[in-house]
């Protein structure tokens, strides 16, 4: 009986093994699971876990975790279950080419407002160029998080 117990343990033992073994084998990924299109911002409820094993090649590199994926826009359409490459996600455009955004100076008290036209899209923190719609002038501005352009560091 005893003998019967031991080899019941063992038995377990190399099935536990094996089971980590497997799992070391095992590749977890974020993947969208409904498509998302291009211009879409991903929330983690649009993402699901997929297993794939270490040895599937990805075309290119991939994203490996979901909380880098919230927030972001995709730049191409994702497909259910399929792995999400990085180049194909983006920060949102906080300012859009184009569109009508307001600029502002601020520089000690003082606070001037304007209208502008960006020349290009942009997203937080990043230096775009915006043309003053009262003065024709084409100014160098700051992306702000509420999506003004901020002119004058």
């Amino acid at each position: 009986m005893k003998h019967l117990f031991h080899i019941a343990l063992s038995v377990a033992t190399l099935v536990s093994a094996g089971s980590r073994a497997a799992l070391a084998e095992e590749r977890i990924l974020p993947v969208p699971s409904i498509t998302i299109y291009a211009g879409d911002t991903i929330t983690e409820s649009m993402l699901k876990d997929r297993t794939f094993p270490e040895n599937y090649r990805y075309r290119t590199a991939v994203i490996e975790s979901p909380r880098v994926l919230a927030g972001k826009m995709a730049r191409r359409t994702l497909l259910p279950g399929e792995p999400i490459p990085m180049n194909a996600v983006d920060d949102p455009k906080l300012v859009t080419r184009g569109v009508q955004t307001q600029i502002v100076f601020e520089e000690g008290g003082l606070a001037i407002m304007g209208t502008g036209i960006p020349l290009q899209s942009g997203t937080l923190g990043e230096t775009i160029q915006v043309k003053n719609v009262d003065s024709g002038r084409i100014i160098t501005g700051r992306v702000q998080p509420d999506g003004r352009v901020r002119i004058g560091f």
